[in-house]
């Protein structure tokens, strides 16, 4: 699916623990950011999607009418809240994009917000296992455990992989030092990633906790408009192509849970929509909710052959300089992961690379670059590829 509407502004606060007390402030601190940024005003905005994931992080709900709590000049803008798991920013970006693309909006807010750190480390832990299948999955006993055992699963057939993925972690932690909205900005070695160690612990063998995204608080917001508004924007990105495809949610009732079929149809889907190949493009920021999904992110998109994403990364081929630059923003690993604000978040990462506006994380050029957000363990997936427009 292609999509005529072009991101023209956005926002984003710094990702970590923050001293925002809820999901209303973090929203309300980019919202009307975003809208300036567009060079719009806010009577502009004729609808808003909001992604909350929620769930045991808040009493709070009615997320949508949130947004006009923080910013009373929203109050009357005819808003949703979406959810879809981790993948709920992109389902919320998606439902404002087929709004335009609808014609019942010409200007669009997307808001992703979380408020994380706010309750209990167990309390965290239930609220994320309510994203798998609980009657089949709750046995794993957090959603760490449930990519651990598909790491598992995938050292019992291609053989240990320890060090496959803390080449991975070390990549990403390496690239959110230049990353300023961030939660972690540390330098890990892949020895470090590779070692069990009190700084280092076992979270859901065989991952380390250097495998584990970072339950982070955050927000991030972005415009979409009708092409006649964003040609008078001062910059503005394209969707060449963009695809959803969902997968059973329990990974047991799938063929082969480590093939990651419904990514492999939504990135390939857009690519094939966009009528381009891994080659065409120039960045990929991705889902990297644990190390071992990145890893499988790899052969599902066809960047490596089933059990080869090792020597993939051996090579330094998704580096900063190699052939496809992967996550150049930290990913989840170093930058956080407030579930809902994460797909809007790689979006905006992505449309800063495409214009130039990157600052220390520019690449040297950037024409065409994808994106690949997803919900539970690849259940709900979506896969932007994006360019700029001017």
């Amino acid at each position: 699916m292609t999509s005529s509407a072009q991101m023209i502004g956005w926002a984003h606060t710094r990702f970590g623990k923050l001293d925002a007390p809820d999901v209303e402030t973090l929203m309300a601190e980019v919202a009307t950011a975003a809208v300036a940024d567009a060079g719009l005003d806010t009577g502009d905005i004729d609808f808003i999607a909001a992604g909350v994931y929620g769930h045991g992080f808040s009493d709070q709900s009615f997320h949508a009418a949130l947004v006009g709590a923080g910013s009373p000049e929203l109050a009357q803008v005819p808003a949703v809240r979406v959810e879809n798991a981790c993948a709920t920013g992109s389902a919320a970006l998606f439902t404002a994009l087929d709004a335009v693309a609808a014609g019942r909006a010409r200007a669009a807010l997307v808001i992703g917000a979380e408020k994380m750190t706010a309750v209990t480390g167990d309390v965290a832990a239930a609220s994320l296992l309510s994203a798998c299948h609980r009657p089949t999955e709750l046995k794993y006993g957090s959603f760490a455990a449930v990519f651990g055992e598909l790491a598992r699963r995938y050292a019992d057939r291609y053989g240990d992989q320890r060090l496959a993925l803390a080449r991975i972690a070390s990549k990403n932690h390496r690239n959110g030092l230049s990353n300023p909205y961030a939660h972690l900005h540390k330098d890990f070695s892949v020895e470090f990633c590779a070692t069990e160690s009190p700084q280092n612990p076992m979270v859901a063998p065989p991952l380390l906790r250097t495998d584990c995204s970072l339950i982070s608080d955050g927000a991030a917001a972005l415009v979409v408009t009708t092409p006649d508004l964003a040609r008078n924007a001062r910059r503005s990105v394209s969707w060449l192509a963009r695809n959803q495809a969902n997968d059973h949610m329990a990974i047991d009732a799938r063929p082969d849970p480590l093939a990651f079929e419904g990514a492999r149809r939504a990135f390939l889907g857009a690519l094939s929509s966009a009528g381009l190949d891994l080659t065409d493009l120039d960045m990929l920021e991705t889902h990297d909710c644990f190390t071992q999904a990145e890893l499988l992110q790899y052969e599902a998109f066809g960047l490596a052959e089933p059990g080869k994403a090792g020597e993939l990364l051996a090579e330094g081929r998704t580096e900063r300089d190699g052939m496809l630059p992967v996550n150049v923003s930290g990913g989840l690993k170093a930058k956080g992961h407030p579930i809902g604000a994460t797909g809007v978040s790689q979006h905006v990462m992505a449309a800063m690379q495409l214009v130039g506006e990157a600052g220390d994380m520019q690449l040297p050029r950037v024409d065409r670059a994808a994106v690949f957000n997803m919900g539970g363990v690849a259940v709900a997936n979506y896969a932007s590829i994006m360019a700029v427009t001017r």
